[in-house]
């Protein structure tokens, strides 16, 4: 039975990965900080049938018993600081978390366990206001927030570590992904949850702040399957997984309010003073070698994906009142 590690399996893709996994028949350890206490809502279901080891990305030698006592054959690293709108606010600990605690990862990973196949967990957010659209692998980076260039510097350290120390080490440029895990603080759950209270008579309006930024926008549950496949191929390279399709803010609303029956434009407020200190206009990728040669292709359709964190979030708010 192949074991699997998973950093940050407490949060939206490290549950979907997790589940993934036991599905294929392998065995989950889950780095878990000792303040970690969102888990348990994100593994209803798995949670007796994964194991969690307490560690922390910002210390190396917990990373380096937690590797000791599981030997996995796959780490998957997730973890990191992810929020883009808090990284302006904590640059150094998104530094920290999200472009160290890789080093850290890494370094473990090659003092315990080199012959484990890695993935490391890189973000569209490292094209920053991009030179060329769509964006593929060979895009230059120009991240325009802390967190992409925290996410710059582990992506070149990812890479690093595959060229001088020959770890399997494969990068994931995931774009944005979603779904009903997604927390609170992003944009497209903060509308989902609003439309879901509005329709339920529980709020009235939602304030945001640039409705024309735009993302293309996939399934987490659709993309922790090419993480699997990415460490399956032969080689170990770096990919962008997509949909090759992009959305404003403003489209996602009026995808979300319409589920509902009402009309966005009656319950969205604009305010500038959300915006953050530096946007991107629009992000799509171009995932042709993801799909020509891993054979990943994106299940879930943009209307899907914004129906289904709607009614996550009506059943959830709706269950909270009985």
């Amino acid at each position: 039975m192949p074991h699997a590690f998973i950093t940050g399996i407490t949060g939206q893709d490290g549950s979907h990965l997790a589940e993934f996994l036991l599905g294929k028949g392998y065995a989950v350890t889950g780095l878990v900080r000792r303040t970690s206490g969102e888990y348990p809502w994100r593994l209803v279901g798995i949670r007796d049938r994964v194991t969690l080891i307490e560690g922390d990305v910002l210390d190396l030698g917990s990373l380096l018993g937690a590797l000791e006592a599981t030997r996995p054959d796959e780490v998957y690293h997730l973890a990191a600081q992810s929020f883009v709108g808090a990284s302006f606010e904590q640059p150094e600990l998104t530094a920290n978390v999200t472009g160290l605690g890789t080093v850290r990862m890494l370094d473990a990973v090659r003092r315990v366990a080199p012959k484990a196949r890695f993935y490391q967990a890189s973000s569209s957010e490292m094209f920053g206001q991009p030179v060329a659209t769509p964006q593929d692998e060979s895009t230059p980076f120009r991240p325009r927030s802390p967190y992409g260039a925290a996410k710059a510097f582990a992506h070149h350290m990812a890479v690093n570590a595959r060229e001088a120390h020959g770890l399997h080490v494969a990068c994931g440029i995931l774009f944005n992904h979603e779904g009903p895990r997604r927390g609170i603080e992003f944009v497209t759950r903060r509308i989902t949850d609003a439309v879901a209270r509005i329709k339920l008579g529980r709020a009235r309006e939602i304030t945001l702040g640039n409705l024309e930024a735009r993302r293309d926008w996939g399934a987490a549950s659709d993309y922790v399957e090419a993480m699997w496949r990415m460490l399956q191929h032969p080689e170990p390279d770096d990919w962008v997984v997509a949909t090759g399709t992009s959305h404003s803010v403003a489209e996602w609303c009026e995808a979300a309010f319409a589920h509902v029956g009402l009309d966005w434009r009656d319950h969205v407020r604009v305010d500038p003073a959300r915006r953050r200190p530096s946007d991107i206009s629009g992000l799509v990728g171009d995932a042709s070698r993801a799909r020509e040669r891993l054979g990943f292709v994106p299940k879930t359709s943009f209307n899907d994906l914004v129906a289904s964190m709607v009614d996550a979030d009506l059943a959830r708010i709706a269950a909270a009142e009985r």
